[in-house]
């Protein structure tokens, strides 16, 4: 399989309407928004999606209008993370048949699988679908991790194309990149404030949650770097990591769907029990954005 996930790919939140149900319109707009921000991809479902609270008909609703927005113009990852292999596969499935160009894979949580039972998960997953398969380590989230070793086995599986992690550890994040640099297989930073750090090592690029609200800053750290301009990617890291630092500002993801609010663009409440961020929060969201000049 010769699909390469790179660049910068937005860890697209899901805009709702104040009855919580997906908001059309808004999705939309915030597809084209990132899109005209010069990123390389969208990652819809996932974590700051909110995939957690969408049934699988809200799911593939996302999924739909995500594909039939983007038009092409730049692959659409979808989220396929569930507890379980079976549901697992259920989502790679509805990816499939909305036209998604590759999934990402949450390891299972609430229950702790081991390093065994991990590979067979994703085998499994992977043995079910055509699409790229992206692995998704999230250790603060989950509670589980792919460790490297497990990574650089299930790198050799033919539709298994990299993986993101989120873990915050660059020694792991390096380390999947090292034990994998021979293969068909390719790292993203999961974290915000690693991107320059990931490209500097090996990596391919990031899945950013801070992208949805800043997409050319954070397209910047990977075009620049491209470019040769590596200077200038770190200092478009150094403005970035403020906003993702922000994150403690309010409980995930209210900080990405509130920064967009601000911004005019319309992205709802997010799903209860996660309530909106106090005034005094806001306050000092708003000086994130105005040092980032993103905001006046």
């Amino acid at each position: 399989m010769n699909f390469v996930p790179k660049g910068i790919l937005p860890a697209m939140v899901t805009p709702l309407t104040k009855e919580g149900k997906v908001n059309e319109k808004a999705l939309r707009k915030l597809v084209n928004y990132l899109i005209d921000g010069g990123i390389h991809g969208i990652f819809a479902a996932g974590t700051t999606g909110e995939f957690y609270g969408l049934t699988k008909e809200e799911h593939k609703e996302v999924l739909q209008i995500t594909i039939d927005e983007a038009k092409g113009r730049v692959p659409v990852y979808a989220g396929a993370a569930a507890i379980t292999t079976k549901e697992c596969v259920e989502l790679a499935n509805i990816a499939e048949e909305c036209g998604a160009d590759a999934i990402s894979v949450l390891t299972p949580f609430f229950i702790t699988p081991n390093q065994d039972q991990l590979c067979t998960h994703y085998k499994t997953i992977a043995d079910n679908t055509k699409l790229p398969v992206l692995l998704y380590n999230n250790l603060p989230k989950t509670g589980v991790t792919i460790t490297p070793a497990t990574a650089e086995k299930l790198a050799d599986i033919d539709n298994i194309v990299g993986i993101k992690d989120s873990s915050g550890d660059f020694t792991l994040t390096g380390e999947y990149i090292r034990r994998t640099r021979d293969k068909n297989f390719y790292v993203l930073a999961g974290r915000d404030t690693l991107i320059h750090a990931a490209l500097c090592y090996g990596g391919t690029g990031s899945i950013a949650a801070c992208a949805n609200v800043a997409p050319r800053l954070c397209a910047d750290i990977y075009d620049k770097y491209v470019a040769g301009d590596v200077k200038g990617s770190l200092e478009a890291q150094y403005m970035l990591a403020p906003l993702r630092i922000g994150f403690a500002l309010g409980t995930f993801p209210t900080v990405i769907k509130e920064s967009l609010e601000l911004l005019g663009i319309e992205a709802g409440p997010c799903m209860d029990p996660v309530g909106p961020m106090s005034t005094e929060e806001k306050e000092q969201l708003k000086k994130v954005l105005i040092q980032m000049e993103l905001l006046k």
